[in-house]
């Protein structure tokens, strides 16, 4: 099975978010880019992700697309987060395969954004996902 080969170590307020993301790296999910309101990240399909009908079970291509969502919005600095998100399942993943994922920023206003993320293997489509983002505001300091 092919793995994702770990990217070199990038600065940015994206990467400092993966970097303290247990779950997405525990997956093997590989952050390679994130800047300007997009990102690249990897996943290769292990068994323990395949589900009863020998295909990767939806929720590990979902947690993949959020990967690289999450690393396009919050590009920008504030800490931003999903107000919402959907996926559409185009063809099927299997054991073995590696995915990769890749974000786009369609627009910001105000607080909020919505981002497209393809998922492929190779040239195939795997998966469509849209996401809306939600910038925090800042914590009050207290006096």
């Amino acid at each position: 099975m092919e793995r994702a080969t770990p990217a070199p170590v990038q600065q940015g307020p994206a990467h400092a978010m993966f970097a303290a993301d247990e779950a997405s790296r525990h997956l093997g999910i590989d952050l390679r880019m994130a800047g300007d309101g997009t990102a690249v990240a990897y996943m290769a399909v292990t068994a323990q992700m395949v589900n009863g009908h020998g295909m990767a079970h939806g929720g590990y291509l979902f947690l993949l697309a959020d990967t690289a969502f999450a690393g396009a919005c919050n590009s920008h600095g504030p800490v931003t987060v999903a107000a919402g998100a959907d996926i559409t399942f185009v063809a099927p993943a299997r054991q073995g395969d590696l995915l990769v994922a890749t974000a786009h920023e369609r627009t910001r206003y105000g607080r909020s954004g919505v981002y497209d993320v393809t998922i492929q293997r190779g040239d195939e489509v795997i998966a469509e996902f849209r996401g809306r983002s939600r910038t925090l505001r800042p914590a009050k300091e207290k006096p």
